[in-house]
């Protein structure tokens, strides 16, 4: 199995290679300069379509959640904390206080969108010209450009906030002043114009690519990208209430007095959040990924452990009965599924990012840097197996962090070795999927040394990865005791010889779990009915009372497919309660996939939970004094600031310069 698996990914590694070589050949906008140069775009199909798809190259990756690119990323996060330098990690910068419209840090989607926004233009105003497309290859072509166009707002929306609409305007290069002196829209303005264009764009878009077209979006990307955006404008920083009054309430058009992000709350983007949620669940195309359940088998390693008497046996998805917990969840982030084949992705891509930066994980002696550390506060949040938090288990006895594990546990191929502290110890299997602690078992078996593999990890000071071996780079040190596993696989490892290699990743840019828990959200936040018509001509009635159910069902599934307990009666008897349950579940089931940073920002909380001290154990004690929480000792904490004003990124202090009405964003 190993050897076919590895067949499969060298074959899907020559084609990402072959389409990355491909990059500069396809983004022939270099051969278009000039007027006369542009005719030649619409010469061909096959011209036109390397000019669509070499724009598409153009765009911010979204996979490059942890540095070297423009989205700000993780460790602007409470999830991620890292010494690493800011220069790389362009999120830790914004958390130094250290962005501002001079200097952006390179986090400047701005530019980069606006101009595939231009070449979408420009297809559009002249794709007639085009005289060997069909009617349908014609339509198929625009509902991709209108997909990016709107894509690439929606990309701006989220860092910087509201755009200059340009409609189908192709902005000429020797206009005088006045010709670019624009205003922004406001959010909704901008969250309507985004949901037309992907609605555009899923009209004509197929509901399935080859294979060999992996990362392409499709109708399903459209629509749940849709929701994705109509729950961020229903939430409480966009939505009205007090958050929005805290972050936007005096920030106005200066153009006409008009408030950018509406004052008024309005109960009816819930609904509209809903219903685009509702549609893609209706699409019947997609489902959680899950693995088969190993009872007997001549490899124990194999055997999928016992469920808590807390969680239903009945077969998924209402139940864990019949599946792997830890497989279900980590096989989709290590590289063991195929893409292709995990039902869970509603739009995903190959990364290259996401494989390069498992490097920041691993220990020194391993070839790694030992930065990507994980704050003490996410590991509290980790539930036990039983589904109760550490405060309950505590209370009860199911929770110690003193003692150890007496005797080795080994299921679904996870070892849990004996003398693992107690701490973490019958926790969910999300935590062993996707930390790393003191004591943790790091197969890395492609490295047939086994001096550099199949080893155990410690990070208390004088161990094997301890902070006395950054030696060379202070920084190169595990500051809180953890480090992220998620997206490494058993085999990853980077020691530089010996065979040592890493499987290629795959990037969740929409995943079918966020979808249900954003369906149970918006559902919660209803008061009373409404009835919303979508443009695709879905009618749906919803309200809370009676889609209760519904919603309870669609985080349930969540639970279940990592062996957690339903939500409870008491739980969901509340909007608070319930809203408790979803933000929860959203921080560990997205945990270092993108969305805190964006979901702490819309529910308004963004001052109060990067507020909180940054802990982790004693890294700096020995093996027996390590075991204590400790405020992170460090420069880089001690210099975080928060300010309300990091909602957003600024505008480039150059761009603002270039038009009179284009108004920076609130206290920038």
């Amino acid at each position: 199995m190993n050897s076919l698996r590895k067949l499969f990914w060298f074959a899907l590694v020559l084609v990402v290679v072959f389409t990355t070589s491909c990059e500069k050949f396809l983004d022939v906008d270099g051969y278009f300069d000039d007027t006369l140069k542009y005719d030649s775009i619409f010469t061909s199909r096959n011209n036109l379509e390397r000019y669509l798809w070499g724009a598409a190259g153009e765009l911010p990756d979204e996979s490059a959640i942890f540095g070297n690119d423009v989205i700000p990323g993780e460790t602007a996060t409470d999830e991620i904390f890292t010494l690493m330098t800011e220069g790389l990690f362009h999120g830790k910068a914004l958390t130094l206080g250290l962005v501002s419209p001079s200097n952006l840090r390179s986090m400047n989607t701005w530019t980069p969108c606006y101009k595939v926004i231009r070449k979408c233009n420009v297809i559009i105003n002249r794709i007639g010209e085009c005289k060997d497309l069909s009617s349908l290859q014609r339509a198929e072509l625009l509902g991709y450009v209108h997909f990016l166009r709107g894509y690439s707002y929606w990309m701006i929306l989220q860092v910087h906030g509201p755009s200059v609409l340009l409609g189908d305007d192709v902005m000429d290069n020797n206009q005088d002043a006045a010709y670019y002196d624009r205003a922004r829209a406001t959010y909704d303005e901008t969250v309507e114009y985004i949901c037309n264009e992907l609605e555009e764009a899923a009209k004509y878009i197929p509901e399935d690519v080859p294979i060999l077209n992996f990362g392409r979006p499709t109708r399903g990307a459209a629509y749940g990208l849709i929701a994705r955006v109509r729950l961020q404008a229903a939430s409480p920083a966009y939505n009205g209430g007090a958050a929005a009054r805290r972050y936007f309430g005096t920030w106005t058009r200066s153009t006409d007095g008009v408030n950018y992000v509406s004052q008024t709350y309005d109960e009816n983007k819930w609904a509209l959040a809903a219903a685009a949620c509702q549609r893609v669940m209706d699409m019947k195309r997609y489902s959680l990924h899950t693995f088969p359940r190993v009872t007997e088998t001549g490899d124990v390693t194999e055997k999928t452990e016992a469920l808590p008497a807390t969680v239903s046996d009945l077969d998924f998805p209402y139940g864990a009965g019949n599946i792997d917990a830890y497989r279900s969840y980590c096989n989709m982030f290590n590289g063991t599924t195929y893409p292709v084949q995990n039902k869970e992705l509603v739009w995903g891509k190959t990364s290259g990012s996401i494989q390069g930066f498992t490097q920041q994980s691993f220990p020194i002696f391993m070839g790694g840097y030992n930065g990507m550390c994980i704050p003490q506060k996410a590991i509290d949040e980790f539930r036990l197996k039983n589904g109760e938090t550490i405060e309950e288990g505590r209370a009860d006895g199911t929770y110690s962090e003193t003692g150890v594990l007496r005797a080795q546990q080994v299921y679904s191929g996870y070892r849990l070795l004996r003398g693992t502290n107690n701490m973490y110890v019958n926790r969910e299997w999300r935590f062993y999927a996707c930390v790393g602690f003191n004591g943790c078992y790091w197969p890395a078996t492609s490295c047939s040394n086994n001096n550099f593999s199949q080893q155990t990890i410690y990070y208390y000071n004088g161990a094997n990865a301890g902070s006395d071996k950054a030696i060379s780079e202070p920084r190169n040190r595990c500051i809180t005791g953890y480090v992220l596993k998620k997206y490494i696989h058993p085999e990853d490892n980077w020691y530089n010889g010996d065979g040592s290699t890493r499987t290629s990743k795959t990037f969740a840019i929409i995943r079918y779990a966020e979808i249900l828990l954003s369906y149970a959200e918006a559902v919660n936040h209803l008061t009373t009915s409404h009835t919303v018509t979508l443009p695709s001509g879905e009618s749906y009635t919803l309200s809370r009372a009676a889609n209760l159910a519904d919603a309870q069902f669609a985080i349930n599934q969540v639970r279940f497919r990592v062996a957690q307990p339903a939500v409870s009666d008491a739980e969901i008897a509340t909007e608070e309660s319930f809203d408790a349950c979803i933000r929860h579940e959203r921080f560990i089931e997205f945990f270092c996939e993108g969305r805190r940073y964006h979901d702490v920002r819309r529910w308004g909380i963004l001052e109060e939970v990067e507020s909180e001290p940054i802990t982790g154990m004693n890294v700096e004690a020995d093996a027996a004094n390590y075991y204590v929480r400790t405020i992170v000792n460090h420069s880089d904490y001690r210099n975080r600031v928060c300010d309300k004003k990091m909602v957003l990124i600024p505008l480039e202090r150059n761009e603002v310069r270039k038009s009179k009405s284009l108004d920076q964003n609130p206290g920038w």
